[in-house]
Protein backbone atom coordinates (compact mmCIF):
# COMPACT_ATOMS: atom_id res chain seq x y z
CA UNK A 1 0.00 0.00 0.00
CA UNK A 2 1.65 3.34 -1.36
CA UNK A 3 0.94 6.77 1.43
CA UNK A 4 1.55 9.72 -0.11
CA UNK A 5 3.82 12.49 1.37
CA UNK A 6 2.45 16.56 0.56
CA UNK A 7 4.31 19.53 1.78
CA UNK A 8 3.14 20.63 4.48
CA UNK A 9 1.95 24.37 5.41
CA UNK A 10 5.48 26.32 5.83
CA UNK A 11 3.99 29.22 8.05
CA UNK A 12 1.77 32.20 7.20
CA UNK A 13 1.18 33.43 4.07
CA UNK A 14 3.71 31.01 2.71
CA UNK A 15 1.80 28.84 0.00
CA UNK A 16 4.79 27.49 -1.75
CA UNK A 17 8.34 27.79 -2.45
CA UNK A 18 11.45 26.47 -4.38
CA UNK A 19 12.72 23.27 -4.36
CA UNK A 20 16.55 23.32 -3.72
CA UNK A 21 17.28 19.58 -3.49
CA UNK A 22 15.74 16.57 -2.84
CA UNK A 23 17.92 14.76 0.10
CA UNK A 24 16.15 10.58 -0.38
CA UNK A 25 15.95 8.60 -3.32
CA UNK A 26 13.59 5.36 -4.36
CA UNK A 27 14.73 2.65 -2.68
CA UNK A 28 15.45 4.80 0.68
CA UNK A 29 14.04 3.75 3.97
CA UNK A 30 13.01 7.05 5.55
CA UNK A 31 11.59 7.70 9.03
CA UNK A 32 8.71 10.47 10.36
CA UNK A 33 10.71 13.22 10.99
CA UNK A 34 13.64 12.70 9.02
CA UNK A 35 14.40 15.51 6.19
CA UNK A 36 13.40 15.15 2.57
CA UNK A 37 13.79 17.90 0.94
CA UNK A 38 15.70 21.02 1.13
CA UNK A 39 12.89 24.14 0.30
CA UNK A 40 14.05 27.73 -0.61
CA UNK A 41 10.69 30.06 0.55
CA UNK A 42 10.59 34.05 0.16
CA UNK A 43 11.35 34.49 3.53
CA UNK A 44 13.79 31.31 4.31
CA UNK A 45 16.02 27.84 3.38
CA UNK A 46 14.37 25.16 5.15
CA UNK A 47 14.59 21.16 5.77
CA UNK A 48 11.23 19.79 5.39
CA UNK A 49 10.94 16.21 7.23
CA UNK A 50 8.46 14.00 6.13
CA UNK A 51 5.14 12.90 8.04
CA UNK A 52 5.55 9.27 7.03
CA UNK A 53 7.78 6.56 7.06
CA UNK A 54 8.45 4.04 4.82
CA UNK A 55 10.23 2.73 1.68
CA UNK A 56 10.49 5.85 -0.84
CA UNK A 57 8.63 4.28 -3.61
CA UNK A 58 8.54 7.44 -5.87
CA UNK A 59 9.94 10.93 -6.00
CA UNK A 60 7.32 13.39 -7.82
CA UNK A 61 9.50 16.44 -7.54
CA UNK A 62 12.41 17.70 -8.63
CA UNK A 63 15.25 20.41 -7.69
CA UNK A 64 14.42 23.77 -9.89
CA UNK A 65 10.67 23.18 -9.52
CA UNK A 66 8.34 25.33 -7.90
CA UNK A 67 6.13 23.31 -5.35
CA UNK A 68 2.78 24.35 -3.25
CA UNK A 69 1.50 23.48 -0.24
CA UNK A 70 -0.27 20.39 -0.51
CA UNK A 71 1.51 19.03 -3.27
CA UNK A 72 2.41 15.14 -3.49
CA UNK A 73 6.16 15.16 -3.24
CA UNK A 74 6.92 11.65 -2.63
CA UNK A 75 4.98 8.22 -1.97
CA UNK A 76 6.09 5.24 0.62
CA UNK A 77 5.22 2.34 0.26
CA UNK A 78 4.45 -0.49 3.35
CA UNK A 79 4.50 3.03 5.34
CA UNK A 80 3.25 4.72 8.47
CA UNK A 81 1.89 8.17 8.79
CA UNK A 82 1.26 10.58 11.33
CA UNK A 83 -1.90 9.88 13.44
CA UNK A 84 -2.72 7.19 10.90
CA UNK A 85 -3.79 8.92 7.96
CA UNK A 86 -2.12 9.93 4.65
CA UNK A 87 -1.71 13.52 3.79
CA UNK A 88 -4.17 12.88 0.84
CA UNK A 89 -6.96 12.23 3.13
CA UNK A 90 -6.11 14.42 5.98
CA UNK A 91 -10.61 14.32 6.54
CA UNK A 92 -10.60 14.94 10.14
CA UNK A 93 -12.69 17.54 12.34
CA UNK A 94 -10.63 20.17 13.60
CA UNK A 95 -10.38 18.93 17.67
CA UNK A 96 -8.79 15.59 16.61
CA UNK A 97 -6.56 16.92 13.83
CA UNK A 98 -2.42 15.64 14.73
CA UNK A 99 0.23 18.22 16.27
CA UNK A 100 1.61 20.45 13.74
CA UNK A 101 4.93 18.51 12.15
CA UNK A 102 8.29 20.42 12.34
CA UNK A 103 10.03 22.27 9.87
CA UNK A 104 14.13 22.77 10.22
CA UNK A 105 14.21 26.73 9.66
CA UNK A 106 17.80 27.56 9.01
CA UNK A 107 18.77 24.89 11.49
CA UNK A 108 15.80 25.64 14.11
CA UNK A 109 13.00 23.65 14.23
CA UNK A 110 9.54 25.82 13.85
CA UNK A 111 6.12 24.31 14.30
CA UNK A 112 4.25 24.34 10.85
CA UNK A 113 0.69 22.57 10.75
CA UNK A 114 -0.23 20.04 8.40
CA UNK A 115 -3.61 20.72 7.69
CA UNK A 116 -4.69 21.51 4.20
CA UNK A 117 -7.36 23.50 4.69
CA UNK A 118 -5.15 26.39 6.13
CA UNK A 119 -2.49 26.38 2.82
CA UNK A 120 -3.13 28.21 -0.01
CA UNK A 121 -4.60 26.12 -3.21
CA UNK A 122 -2.84 22.84 -3.31
CA UNK A 123 -2.26 21.41 -6.78
CA UNK A 124 -4.73 18.85 -8.19
CA UNK A 125 -3.53 14.50 -7.41
CA UNK A 126 -4.17 12.14 -10.11
CA UNK A 127 -7.23 10.59 -10.53
CA UNK A 128 -7.42 7.46 -7.95
CA UNK A 129 -10.12 4.83 -8.20
CA UNK A 130 -13.45 5.53 -5.91
CA UNK A 131 -13.23 5.04 -2.18
CA UNK A 132 -16.36 2.84 -0.45
CA UNK A 133 -16.99 4.93 3.24
CA UNK A 134 -17.67 2.93 6.00
CA UNK A 135 -21.18 3.32 7.49
CA UNK A 136 -21.65 6.54 9.06
CA UNK A 137 -17.82 7.88 8.26
CA UNK A 138 -17.50 11.47 6.93
CA UNK A 139 -16.00 12.66 4.08
CA UNK A 140 -15.06 15.74 2.89
CA UNK A 141 -15.90 17.73 -0.19
CA UNK A 142 -13.36 20.51 -0.84
CA UNK A 143 -13.37 22.99 -3.45
CA UNK A 144 -11.41 21.28 -7.00
CA UNK A 145 -9.21 23.28 -9.46
CA UNK A 146 -10.73 25.70 -11.34
CA UNK A 147 -8.54 26.33 -14.54
CA UNK A 148 -4.85 27.51 -15.41
CA UNK A 149 -4.33 30.29 -12.63
CA UNK A 150 -7.96 30.03 -11.37
CA UNK A 151 -7.26 29.62 -7.41
CA UNK A 152 -10.67 31.43 -5.57
CA UNK A 153 -13.49 32.72 -6.72
CA UNK A 154 -17.12 34.40 -4.95
CA UNK A 155 -19.61 31.97 -3.88
CA UNK A 156 -23.17 33.03 -5.33
CA UNK A 157 -25.01 30.04 -4.10
CA UNK A 158 -25.10 26.60 -2.33
CA UNK A 159 -27.36 24.38 -4.33
CA UNK A 160 -27.31 21.90 -1.50
CA UNK A 161 -28.97 22.19 1.81
CA UNK A 162 -27.88 20.07 5.21
CA UNK A 163 -29.84 16.54 5.22
CA UNK A 164 -29.74 16.44 1.33
CA UNK A 165 -28.75 13.16 0.05
CA UNK A 166 -26.01 13.98 -3.05
CA UNK A 167 -24.23 11.80 -6.04
CA UNK A 168 -21.35 12.45 -7.38
CA UNK A 169 -21.00 15.03 -10.50
CA UNK A 170 -24.34 16.63 -9.14
CA UNK A 171 -23.86 20.60 -9.13
CA UNK A 172 -23.39 21.68 -5.56
CA UNK A 173 -22.40 25.65 -5.98
CA UNK A 174 -22.30 28.68 -8.05
CA UNK A 175 -18.97 30.12 -8.51
CA UNK A 176 -17.96 33.04 -10.15
CA UNK A 177 -14.58 33.55 -10.62
CA UNK A 178 -12.37 36.20 -12.76
CA UNK A 179 -13.06 34.54 -15.80
CA UNK A 180 -16.50 33.05 -15.74
CA UNK A 181 -19.50 31.76 -14.15
CA UNK A 182 -19.87 28.13 -13.53
CA UNK A 183 -21.35 25.32 -11.36
CA UNK A 184 -19.09 23.09 -9.47
CA UNK A 185 -20.16 19.34 -8.96
CA UNK A 186 -19.70 17.03 -5.65
CA UNK A 187 -16.72 14.69 -5.81
CA UNK A 188 -18.38 12.85 -2.75
CA UNK A 189 -21.47 11.17 -2.28
CA UNK A 190 -23.75 10.73 0.49
CA UNK A 191 -25.83 12.74 3.17
CA UNK A 192 -24.77 16.59 3.97
CA UNK A 193 -23.77 17.08 7.42
CA UNK A 194 -22.49 20.52 7.72
CA UNK A 195 -21.45 23.07 5.16
CA UNK A 196 -19.17 25.55 5.66
CA UNK A 197 -19.46 28.54 3.21
CA UNK A 198 -22.05 30.46 2.71
CA UNK A 199 -23.31 32.76 -0.60
CA UNK A 200 -21.04 35.98 -0.36
CA UNK A 201 -17.96 34.05 0.96
CA UNK A 202 -14.41 34.53 -1.08
CA UNK A 203 -13.49 30.77 -1.36
CA UNK A 204 -9.99 29.30 -2.38
CA UNK A 205 -9.17 25.73 -4.66
CA UNK A 206 -8.47 22.95 -1.70
CA UNK A 207 -10.94 24.66 0.80
CA UNK A 208 -13.57 22.73 2.82
CA UNK A 209 -16.63 23.19 1.22
CA UNK A 210 -18.90 20.60 3.25
CA UNK A 211 -19.05 17.57 4.71
CA UNK A 212 -20.92 13.84 3.85
CA UNK A 213 -22.08 10.94 5.75
CA UNK A 214 -21.48 7.25 3.89
CA UNK A 215 -21.65 7.16 0.45
CA UNK A 216 -18.35 6.90 -1.50
CA UNK A 217 -15.98 9.82 -2.21
CA UNK A 218 -13.31 9.92 -5.54
CA UNK A 219 -9.55 9.99 -5.41
CA UNK A 220 -9.28 13.45 -6.83
CA UNK A 221 -12.19 16.53 -6.57
CA UNK A 222 -13.27 16.82 -10.58
CA UNK A 223 -12.83 19.65 -12.05
CA UNK A 224 -15.78 22.42 -11.91
CA UNK A 225 -17.90 22.89 -15.43
CA UNK A 226 -15.68 25.71 -17.35
CA UNK A 227 -17.58 27.45 -20.73
CA UNK A 228 -16.65 27.05 -23.12
CA UNK A 229 -15.04 30.35 -23.18
CA UNK A 230 -13.27 29.44 -20.45
CA UNK A 231 -11.36 26.39 -21.88
CA UNK A 232 -10.65 28.47 -25.68
CA UNK A 233 -7.43 30.45 -25.20
CA UNK A 234 -8.54 32.37 -28.42
CA UNK A 235 -12.26 33.45 -27.29
CA UNK A 236 -12.52 35.61 -24.69
CA UNK A 237 -14.10 34.48 -21.39
CA UNK A 238 -17.79 34.96 -21.24
CA UNK A 239 -20.36 34.36 -18.02
CA UNK A 240 -22.65 31.19 -18.59
CA UNK A 241 -26.08 31.59 -18.50
CA UNK A 242 -27.15 35.04 -18.35
CA UNK A 243 -30.93 34.74 -18.19
CA UNK A 244 -30.84 32.41 -15.51
CA UNK A 245 -28.39 34.36 -13.24
CA UNK A 246 -30.70 37.31 -14.45
CA UNK A 247 -34.15 35.62 -13.30
CA UNK A 248 -32.51 35.10 -9.52
CA UNK A 249 -33.96 37.69 -6.90
CA UNK A 250 -30.48 38.16 -5.44
CA UNK A 251 -28.55 39.11 -8.37
CA UNK A 252 -29.12 41.56 -11.26
CA UNK A 253 -28.31 40.54 -14.69
CA UNK A 254 -25.07 41.46 -15.86
CA UNK A 255 -24.17 44.76 -18.11
CA UNK A 256 -23.82 44.28 -21.21
CA UNK A 257 -20.94 46.10 -23.25
CA UNK A 258 -22.28 47.57 -26.46
CA UNK A 259 -20.50 47.12 -29.41
CA UNK A 260 -20.89 46.74 -33.01
CA UNK A 261 -20.12 43.15 -33.55
CA UNK A 262 -22.42 40.03 -33.99
CA UNK A 263 -21.89 38.72 -30.44
CA UNK A 264 -21.21 41.08 -27.95
CA UNK A 265 -19.14 39.95 -24.62
CA UNK A 266 -20.25 39.88 -21.42
CA UNK A 267 -18.11 41.67 -19.14
CA UNK A 268 -17.33 39.11 -15.88
CA UNK A 269 -18.65 40.83 -12.74
CA UNK A 270 -16.97 41.24 -9.54
CA UNK A 271 -18.82 40.79 -6.14
CA UNK A 272 -18.69 43.01 -3.61
CA UNK A 273 -19.80 42.83 -0.18
CA UNK A 274 -23.29 43.31 0.71
CA UNK A 275 -25.47 45.95 0.64
CA UNK A 276 -27.20 47.88 3.30
CA UNK A 277 -30.39 46.12 2.06
CA UNK A 278 -28.48 42.70 2.00
CA UNK A 279 -28.59 42.17 -1.94
CA UNK A 280 -25.19 41.54 -3.37
CA UNK A 281 -23.97 44.37 -5.88
CA UNK A 282 -22.25 43.35 -9.05
CA UNK A 283 -19.88 45.21 -10.23
CA UNK A 284 -19.81 45.02 -14.19
CA UNK A 285 -16.39 44.75 -15.59
CA UNK A 286 -13.90 43.19 -18.31
CA UNK A 287 -11.64 40.38 -16.96
CA UNK A 288 -9.00 42.52 -18.28
CA UNK A 289 -9.98 45.47 -16.29
CA UNK A 290 -10.13 43.89 -13.27
CA UNK A 291 -6.88 42.03 -13.82
CA UNK A 292 -5.30 45.55 -14.19
CA UNK A 293 -7.04 46.87 -10.97
CA UNK A 294 -5.14 43.68 -9.02
CA UNK A 295 -2.01 44.53 -10.13
CA UNK A 296 -2.52 47.66 -8.98
CA UNK A 297 -3.70 47.05 -5.72
CA UNK A 298 -7.30 48.39 -6.22
CA UNK A 299 -10.63 47.45 -4.62
CA UNK A 300 -12.54 47.65 -7.89
CA UNK A 301 -15.86 47.99 -6.07
CA UNK A 302 -14.25 51.34 -5.30
CA UNK A 303 -14.10 52.58 -8.73
CA UNK A 304 -17.19 54.77 -10.17
CA UNK A 305 -17.68 53.63 -13.36
CA UNK A 306 -18.31 55.97 -16.31
CA UNK A 307 -19.44 53.46 -18.76
CA UNK A 308 -23.41 52.30 -19.78
CA UNK A 309 -24.87 51.35 -16.88
CA UNK A 310 -21.82 51.99 -14.26
CA UNK A 311 -19.66 49.83 -16.44
CA UNK A 312 -16.04 49.89 -15.33
CA UNK A 313 -13.21 50.99 -18.20
CA UNK A 314 -9.39 50.72 -17.63
CA UNK A 315 -9.29 54.69 -18.65
CA UNK A 316 -11.75 54.75 -14.85
CA UNK A 317 -9.11 52.57 -12.66
CA UNK A 318 -6.28 55.02 -13.88
CA UNK A 319 -8.16 58.05 -12.94
CA UNK A 320 -8.70 56.35 -9.79
CA UNK A 321 -5.50 54.67 -9.15
CA UNK A 322 -4.20 58.77 -10.05
CA UNK A 323 -6.71 60.19 -7.36
CA UNK A 324 -6.60 57.98 -4.46
CA UNK A 325 -3.19 56.64 -4.51
CA UNK A 326 -2.97 56.56 -1.20
CA UNK A 327 -5.64 54.17 -0.47
CA UNK A 328 -4.26 51.06 -2.21
CA UNK A 329 -4.15 47.80 -0.40
CA UNK A 330 -1.03 46.72 0.78
CA UNK A 331 0.63 43.76 -1.46
CA UNK A 332 -1.80 43.84 -3.78
CA UNK A 333 0.48 44.67 -6.62
CA UNK A 334 1.63 41.65 -8.94
CA UNK A 335 5.04 41.34 -11.05
CA UNK A 336 5.04 43.35 -14.32
CA UNK A 337 2.52 44.71 -16.07
CA UNK A 338 -0.54 43.72 -17.86
CA UNK A 339 0.99 44.35 -21.39
CA UNK A 340 1.53 41.04 -22.78
CA UNK A 341 5.93 40.31 -23.70
CA UNK A 342 6.62 40.35 -26.98
CA UNK A 343 8.01 37.27 -28.52
CA UNK A 344 12.05 37.87 -28.25
CA UNK A 345 12.52 34.87 -30.25
CA UNK A 346 11.87 36.42 -33.57
CA UNK A 347 14.96 38.34 -32.75
CA UNK A 348 17.01 35.97 -32.02
CA UNK A 349 17.88 32.81 -29.00
CA UNK A 350 16.79 33.65 -25.75
CA UNK A 351 16.77 31.46 -22.77
CA UNK A 352 14.04 31.55 -19.85
CA UNK A 353 15.06 30.85 -16.25
CA UNK A 354 12.30 30.82 -13.01
CA UNK A 355 12.79 34.03 -11.00
CA UNK A 356 13.79 32.81 -7.51
CA UNK A 357 11.51 33.29 -4.25
CA UNK A 358 14.13 36.16 -2.62
CA UNK A 359 13.10 37.69 -6.20
CA UNK A 360 10.08 37.22 -6.78
CA UNK A 361 9.60 38.51 -3.00
CA UNK A 362 11.68 41.72 -3.60
CA UNK A 363 10.07 42.37 -7.25
CA UNK A 364 6.55 41.79 -5.67
CA UNK A 365 7.49 44.39 -2.85
CA UNK A 366 9.83 46.65 -4.56
CA UNK A 367 6.76 46.99 -7.02
CA UNK A 368 3.74 48.12 -4.43
CA UNK A 369 6.33 50.48 -2.82
CA UNK A 370 7.24 52.11 -6.73
CA UNK A 371 3.10 52.82 -6.92
CA UNK A 372 2.48 53.20 -2.89
CA UNK A 373 4.96 55.76 -1.89
CA UNK A 374 5.35 59.31 -3.77
CA UNK A 375 9.07 59.34 -3.31
CA UNK A 376 11.47 61.85 -3.88
CA UNK A 377 15.43 61.55 -3.54
CA UNK A 378 17.70 64.51 -1.84
CA UNK A 379 21.21 64.29 -2.36
CA UNK A 380 23.88 65.60 -0.25
CA UNK A 381 28.17 64.90 0.63
CA UNK A 382 29.99 64.77 3.70
CA UNK A 383 33.34 65.00 4.19
CA UNK A 384 34.84 61.91 5.50
CA UNK A 385 38.25 62.86 6.07
CA UNK A 386 38.64 62.87 9.53
CA UNK A 387 36.34 60.04 9.91
CA UNK A 388 37.78 57.76 8.36
CA UNK A 389 41.32 58.56 9.44
CA UNK A 390 39.24 57.37 13.08
CA UNK A 391 37.96 54.18 11.33
CA UNK A 392 41.36 52.99 10.48
CA UNK A 393 42.75 53.96 13.55
CA UNK A 394 40.48 52.04 15.88
CA UNK A 395 39.58 48.97 12.70
CA UNK A 396 41.85 46.35 14.19
CA UNK A 397 40.59 46.64 17.47
CA UNK A 398 37.28 46.13 15.98
CA UNK A 399 38.76 42.90 14.05
CA UNK A 400 39.81 41.48 17.10
CA UNK A 401 36.53 41.30 18.65
CA UNK A 402 35.26 39.85 15.19
CA UNK A 403 33.90 42.78 13.79
CA UNK A 404 34.62 45.47 10.52
CA UNK A 405 34.55 48.64 11.18
CA UNK A 406 32.94 49.83 8.44
CA UNK A 407 31.52 53.27 7.34
CA UNK A 408 27.92 51.65 7.18
CA UNK A 409 28.23 50.85 10.76
CA UNK A 410 29.25 53.84 12.17
CA UNK A 411 26.14 55.36 9.85
CA UNK A 412 24.07 52.79 11.88
CA UNK A 413 25.15 54.60 15.23
CA UNK A 414 24.53 58.11 12.89
CA UNK A 415 21.19 57.78 11.65
CA UNK A 416 19.52 56.07 14.78
CA UNK A 417 20.58 59.30 16.79
CA UNK A 418 19.50 61.32 13.87
CA UNK A 419 15.95 59.34 13.90
CA UNK A 420 15.74 60.60 17.90
CA UNK A 421 15.91 64.27 16.37
CA UNK A 422 13.76 63.82 13.57
CA UNK A 423 11.25 60.99 14.72
CA UNK A 424 8.91 61.30 11.17
CA UNK A 425 11.55 59.70 9.31
CA UNK A 426 10.74 56.38 11.91
CA UNK A 427 7.05 56.91 11.63
CA UNK A 428 4.50 55.04 9.27
CA UNK A 429 1.42 55.85 7.67
CA UNK A 430 -1.89 53.94 8.02
CA UNK A 431 -4.45 55.62 5.02
CA UNK A 432 -7.31 53.34 6.03
CA UNK A 433 -7.19 55.23 9.82
CA UNK A 434 -5.50 58.35 8.43
CA UNK A 435 -3.18 58.26 11.26
CA UNK A 436 0.66 58.53 11.73
CA UNK A 437 2.51 55.38 13.49
CA UNK A 438 5.09 57.07 15.37
CA UNK A 439 8.03 54.40 16.38
CA UNK A 440 9.91 54.14 19.62
CA UNK A 441 12.31 51.74 18.88
CA UNK A 442 15.34 52.01 16.36
CA UNK A 443 15.83 48.84 14.14
CA UNK A 444 17.76 49.77 11.11
CA UNK A 445 17.41 47.14 8.03
CA UNK A 446 20.75 47.26 6.34
CA UNK A 447 20.76 46.20 2.45
CA UNK A 448 23.18 43.25 1.90
CA UNK A 449 23.95 41.69 -1.92
CA UNK A 450 23.95 37.83 -1.94
CA UNK A 451 23.80 35.13 -4.94
CA UNK A 452 20.10 34.68 -4.49
CA UNK A 453 19.43 38.83 -4.85
CA UNK A 454 19.24 41.42 -2.15
CA UNK A 455 18.31 40.99 1.20
CA UNK A 456 17.76 43.34 4.16
CA UNK A 457 18.85 41.79 7.76
CA UNK A 458 17.13 44.56 10.85
CA UNK A 459 20.15 45.50 13.24
CA UNK A 460 17.88 45.32 16.66
CA UNK A 461 18.30 48.67 19.10
CA UNK A 462 20.83 50.19 17.04
CA UNK A 463 20.58 53.22 19.45
CA UNK A 464 21.63 51.04 22.47
CA UNK A 465 24.90 49.81 21.43
CA UNK A 466 27.93 51.18 20.13
CA UNK A 467 29.78 51.09 17.17
CA UNK A 468 32.40 48.10 17.99
CA UNK A 469 28.93 46.07 19.10
CA UNK A 470 27.45 47.47 15.66
CA UNK A 471 29.98 46.39 13.37
CA UNK A 472 30.40 42.76 15.05
CA UNK A 473 26.80 42.28 14.68
CA UNK A 474 26.90 44.06 11.21
CA UNK A 475 29.69 41.47 10.15
CA UNK A 476 27.41 38.22 11.42
CA UNK A 477 24.09 38.70 10.03
CA UNK A 478 25.56 39.92 6.54
CA UNK A 479 27.79 36.35 6.69
CA UNK A 480 24.28 34.62 7.80
CA UNK A 481 22.71 36.41 5.08
CA UNK A 482 25.30 35.38 2.11
CA UNK A 483 24.75 32.02 3.84
CA UNK A 484 20.87 31.45 3.61
CA UNK A 485 21.23 31.73 7.44
CA UNK A 486 18.76 34.18 8.14
CA UNK A 487 15.54 33.62 9.79
CA UNK A 488 12.31 35.06 8.68
CA UNK A 489 12.15 37.04 11.58
CA UNK A 490 15.35 38.73 11.09
CA UNK A 491 14.81 40.70 8.92
CA UNK A 492 11.37 42.14 9.92
CA UNK A 493 10.49 45.28 12.42
CA UNK A 494 12.58 47.72 10.64
CA UNK A 495 12.05 51.67 11.02
CA UNK A 496 14.73 52.87 8.51
CA UNK A 497 17.25 51.31 5.55
CA UNK A 498 20.39 52.07 4.84
CA UNK A 499 21.50 50.85 1.28
CA UNK A 500 25.27 51.27 0.68
CA UNK A 501 26.76 50.92 -2.74
CA UNK A 502 30.17 52.25 -2.48
CA UNK A 503 32.16 49.04 -2.26
CA UNK A 504 30.83 48.43 -6.24
CA UNK A 505 30.96 52.07 -7.40
CA UNK A 506 28.72 54.78 -9.08
CA UNK A 507 28.27 58.33 -7.89
CA UNK A 508 24.65 58.92 -6.10
CA UNK A 509 21.45 56.33 -7.11
CA UNK A 510 17.85 56.90 -5.92
CA UNK A 511 16.72 53.97 -3.54
CA UNK A 512 13.02 52.96 -3.06
CA UNK A 513 11.84 53.39 0.24
CA UNK A 514 11.49 50.16 1.95
CA UNK A 515 7.53 50.54 2.42
CA UNK A 516 5.79 50.39 4.93
CA UNK A 517 8.90 52.89 6.41
CA UNK A 518 9.03 55.99 4.72
CA UNK A 519 12.45 56.93 4.48
CA UNK A 520 16.00 55.18 3.45
CA UNK A 521 19.67 56.30 2.95
CA UNK A 522 21.40 55.60 0.27
CA UNK A 523 25.66 55.50 0.21
CA UNK A 524 27.72 55.66 -2.87
CA UNK A 525 31.71 55.42 -3.32
CA UNK A 526 33.83 58.00 -1.49
CA UNK A 527 35.96 59.84 -3.79
CA UNK A 528 39.13 62.18 -3.19
CA UNK A 529 38.08 65.83 -4.34
CA UNK A 530 39.34 69.40 -4.30
CA UNK A 531 37.45 70.93 -1.71
CA UNK A 532 37.72 74.75 -1.40
CA UNK A 533 38.76 75.49 2.15
CA UNK A 534 39.89 78.57 3.96
CA UNK A 535 40.75 80.27 1.13
CA UNK A 536 42.44 77.50 -0.11
CA UNK A 537 42.12 74.01 -2.14
CA UNK A 538 42.50 70.63 -0.17
CA UNK A 539 42.01 66.97 -0.87
CA UNK A 540 39.43 65.70 0.98
CA UNK A 541 37.49 62.26 0.70
CA UNK A 542 33.52 63.09 -0.36
CA UNK A 543 30.95 60.79 0.41
CA UNK A 544 27.89 61.27 -2.01
CA UNK A 545 24.26 60.42 0.20
CA UNK A 546 20.98 59.80 -1.20
CA UNK A 547 17.73 60.14 1.35
CA UNK A 548 14.59 58.55 -0.39
CA UNK A 549 11.55 59.61 1.75
CA UNK A 550 7.63 59.56 1.68
CA UNK A 551 6.57 62.44 0.19
CA UNK A 552 3.25 62.06 2.68
CA UNK A 553 4.43 62.74 5.67
CA UNK A 554 7.79 64.35 4.84
CA UNK A 555 8.26 67.51 3.29
CA UNK A 556 11.48 68.71 1.52
CA UNK A 557 12.98 70.95 4.29
CA UNK A 558 12.84 68.66 6.67
CA UNK A 559 14.21 66.04 4.54
CA UNK A 560 17.26 68.10 3.60
CA UNK A 561 17.59 68.93 7.40
CA UNK A 562 18.12 65.35 8.23
CA UNK A 563 20.76 64.62 5.30
CA UNK A 564 22.58 67.57 6.80
CA UNK A 565 22.00 66.44 9.62
CA UNK A 566 23.77 62.94 9.26
CA UNK A 567 26.27 64.62 7.02
CA UNK A 568 27.44 66.99 9.46
CA UNK A 569 27.92 64.25 12.11
CA UNK A 570 29.85 62.00 9.71
CA UNK A 571 31.82 65.21 9.23
CA UNK A 572 32.18 65.99 13.19
CA UNK A 573 31.48 62.81 15.50
CA UNK A 574 31.46 64.49 18.70
CA UNK A 575 28.11 65.74 17.18
CA UNK A 576 26.22 62.38 18.20
CA UNK A 577 27.17 62.38 22.15
CA UNK A 578 26.35 66.18 21.70
CA UNK A 579 23.08 66.03 20.19
CA UNK A 580 22.10 62.88 19.68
Amino acid sequence: MSTEFRLPELGENVAKGDLVKVLVSVGDVISKDQSVIELETEKATLEVPSSVGGKVESILVKPGEQVKVGQVILTVSDGTQDAGRSAADAQVAPSSRPEPSKLKVNGAEVAASADPAAAEPAQQAPETPMRVQPAGATSEFRLPELGENVEKGDLLKVLVSVGDVISQEQPVLELETEKATLEVPSSVNGRVKEIHVKAGDKVKVGQLIFTVEGGATGGAAGKAKMPAAEKSSAAPPVSTAPAAAAARADVPPPAVREAPSAAPAVPAREAVPATATGEKRLVPAAPSVRRMARELGVDIAQVPGSGPRGRISAEDVKAYVRNLNTERRAGGVRIGASVPMPDFSRWGAVERESMRAVRRATASHLAHAWVTVPRVTQHDRADITHIEGLRKQHSKRVEGQGGKLTITAIALKIVASALHKFPQFAASIDPEREEIIYKKYRHIGVAVDTDRGLLVPVIRDVDKKNIVELSVELAQVAEKARNRKLAPEEMEGGVFSISNLGGIGGTSFTPIVNWPEVAILGMSRSNLEPVYVDGQFQPRLMLPLSLSYDHRLIDGADAARFLRWVAEALEQPFLIPFEG
